[in-house]
């Protein structure tokens, strides 16, 4: 690789470190279809064990910097872990399955939905029952003070989490792109909350599915770029995690609903 080449990962690494650090998606998201554009003739175990790598190495940076800001929820977390890491190497290791434009298709679909239900979603609603079968209760004080508490049901969260690890681990997403809908919409977790404690999951989970590609041998071949690339999201994620604290939860989640589309459109108007 040239410096010109070098320079332009490193850029776009920063860019993934601080907008996915900020929505708690690790940028899985935005990195596929670049990769994809960048790199046509790649398959798919390659680019997801590329955007993988970049995704562990962003979610431990930005899950450092929440750490900070006290906003993890470490027991959900690694509840959710427990169930995210097996089906997070099921899904790398079905990846060589995929062809590429199967790989693109399902990719695009599962980012337009996902879009398009945040964009258009019902009012949430807490779920406060902590007395039900499962339900469990949080309560969280970051480092500003600010007083987080909630009520989620735990046995839907973990198997959501394994159902999101598998995909996750499938195209190279890393997880947060649907973990943190999940967390917010189905379980209740304040935004601020779901985006770090999806992070300290991702962070888990990747490694997992990182660690699968290393032993198939698939990661040899994207491992410069891929570390090039994380070195750009390490410095950014710091960025997006401060960010987050002045940015309300309402332009959180439509940015990630807007950043969503984009992708998707971007796969079905020109296949890549």
């Amino acid at each position: 690789m040239d410096i010109g080449h070098l320079a332009l990962l490193g850029i776009i690494g920063l860019f993934v470190g601080v907008f996915g650090t900020l929505i708690g998606a690790a940028g899985g998201f935005i990195l596929v279809p670049i990769l994809l554009f960048l790199y046509p003739g790649e398959s798919p175990p390659v680019i997801t064990s590329i955007t993988l790598t970049v995704a562990f190495f962003n979610a431990v940076s930005g899950s450092l910097s929440y750490a900070r800001l006290r906003r993890i929820d470490y027991r959900s977390g690694i509840s959710f872990s427990l169930a995210g890491v097996p089906a997070a190497i099921v899904g790398a290791r079905l990846t060589g399955v995929l062809d590429r434009g199967l790989f693109q298709v399902i990719f695009g679909i599962l980012l337009l939905v996902v879009s398009a239900y945040l964009l258009l979603r019902p009012a949430l609603r807490r779920q406060t029952s902590a007395g039900l079968a499962g339900h469990i209760t949080r309560q969280l004080v970051n480092s500003n003070g600010k007083a987080h508490s909630y009520s989620f049901n735990l046995p839907l969260g973990v198997t959501i989490s394994g159902i999101v690890g598998m995909i996750g681990g499938l195209l190279g997403l890393g997880g947060g792109i649907m973990h943190v809908p999940a967390l917010t919409q189905l379980l209740g977790f304040p935004i601020h909350i779901a985006t770090a404690t999806s992070h300290f999951v991702v962070a888990i989970t990747t490694l997992a599915a990182v660690i699968t590609h290393i032993i198939s041998g698939t990661f040899a071949e994207g491992a410069s770029r891929a570390l090039v690339l994380a070195a750009g999201a390490v410095i950014g994620a710091p960025f997006g995690a401060r960010l987050s604290q002045k940015v309300p939860g309402s332009i959180i989640i439509r940015l990630l609903a807007v950043g969503l589309a984009i992708v998707a459109l971007r796969l079905f108007v020109a296949p890549l």
